[in-house]
């Protein structure tokens, strides 16, 4: 197949990724969002619901639920260390002391990266793991 070269002049830019995690009830997961990690349910969908979004400022995430019979598989599952979503932030340790205060599973405290970012890690309900990032190459 032909290697295609994008015009730079022409390329469009990405505005936003939002992450879909496939989960047992939707409805659990979007509220545990909202609860817990400070999101705004947007929507539910469907009768019984089978898919949400949520937000926080601006970063969106989306749930999908689970086909009968088949398992919930966070990345973690397939990958020792694996991660779900990476999400930057201007305040790792504001977030922190919010989600501590909130029993968040907390699975790693704030911690300077040798990529001069500051992070920490979560984990919901359902297994996915969430990074919080604050980019520290400017100090």
């Amino acid at each position: 197949m032909p290697e295609v070269q994008a015009n730079a002049a022409a390329r469009a830019r990405f505005k936003a990724i939002n992450p879909n995690f496939v989960v047992g009830d939707v409805v659990t997961e979007a509220e545990y969002y909202r609860n817990v990690l400070g999101f705004t349910i947007l929507g539910y969908f469907g009768q019984p619901p089978v898919f949400a979004m949520v937000a926080r400022d601006k970063a969106e995430i989306q749930f999908s639920k689970v086909d009968e019979g088949a398992e919930v598989s966070p990345n973690v599952s397939r990958k020792q260390i694996g991660l779900d979503a990476y999400i930057w932030v201007d305040d790792v340790d504001g977030l922190y002391a919010e989600l501590q205060a909130k029993n968040a599973k907390i699975l790693e405290k704030p911690t300077q990266r040798i990529y001069n970012c500051y992070e920490m890690m979560i984990e919901d309900p359902y297994g996915f793991r969430l990074v919080f990032s604050q980019d520290n190459s400017d100090k």
